[in-house]
């Protein structure tokens, strides 16, 4: 079973671990079927609609429908929207947007939680730098993941990247733990102190995402409650994978 270090980081068995690979990998695909749907004139429902079919097809559960009220099956943050976007019939996308899918599957009740964000057509140069340099923020702090690194050293490897490229580092949302529930211990911020913190475990389980933007880190919460966007206005990326800590290195859990 499962077990507790003193830190409240939940260590997983390799055999639960290979569970969680199962609900990685229908994740990871309704991710992808839901990336491929992404087109001028398209609902953000209708992409919930693409993710939410291929996680039931697998006999899986969407993990987010539901999870403290939130009303869809995926997270749609358009352009300057961070995180928790509402996927709505009336929300389509445009030519020239960015838009952040999160998805995340239940299987045998183990959680696979992953994200990307995609271009609408063709986008602007900053932008798709934007994407670029979150995507390598993410593998940055993937490969710190390995027993006898400190959990600092992954925020550090994260805000390292955005840092040099100009970026915005949002602080209010970060990773977190997962396994059979969304968010576990420990909260794992896009930036910090490297040789700070627990020091990581084979069997530790995390959901990396950094989310970085092109202007200022503030956020600020949208009427619905849910919707993150940036104070100023600026685009953001969300990128994110679900890793755990092996022995033999990083395990990227969320790939097909």
């Amino acid at each position: 079973m499962s077990r507790f270090l003193r830190s409240n980081i939940l260590i997983k068995t390799p055999a639960e671990i290979e569970q969680m690979q199962e609900a990685g990998a229908i994740a990871a695909r309704a991710l992808r079927l839901a990336c491929e749907a992404v087109e001028p004139g398209i609902s953000t429902q209708e992409v919930n609609d693409v993710a939410e079919a291929a996680i039931r097809e697998a006999s899986a559960v969407p993990t987010f429908l539901g999870y403290s009220g939130f009303p869809a099956s995926i997270c749609a943050s358009i352009n300057s929207e961070v995180v928790h976007g509402i996927p709505s019939k009336g929300v389509k996308l445009c030519f020239g947007d960015v838009v952040a899918i999160d998805v995340g599957a239940t299987y045998k009740g183990w959680i696979g939680d992953n994200a990307d964000t995609v271009a609408v057509g063709e986008i602007t140069d900053d932008s798709q730098q934007l994407i670029d340099v979150t995507r390598k923020a993410l593998y940055a702090g993937i490969a710190q993941c390995v027993p006898g690194n400190r959990l600092g050293d992954i925020s550090h490897a994260i805000g390292k990247v955005g840092r040099a490229a100009g970026l915005g580092i949002i602080q209010q949302y970060v990773g977190h733990g997962v396994g059979k529930s969304l968010h576990e211990e420990p909260s794992i911020p896009n930036e910090g102190k490297a040789g700070k913190g627990p020091i990581l475990k084979a069997g530790m389980v995390f959901a990396l995402e950094p989310m970085f933007t092109l202007g200022i880190d503030d956020v600020v919460t949208r009427d619905d409650h849910w919707t993150v966007v940036t104070k100023d206005g600026s685009r953001s990326a969300q990128i994110e994978h679900t890793v755990a800590v092996t022995e033999e290195g990083p395990l990227i859990l969320t790939k097909e």
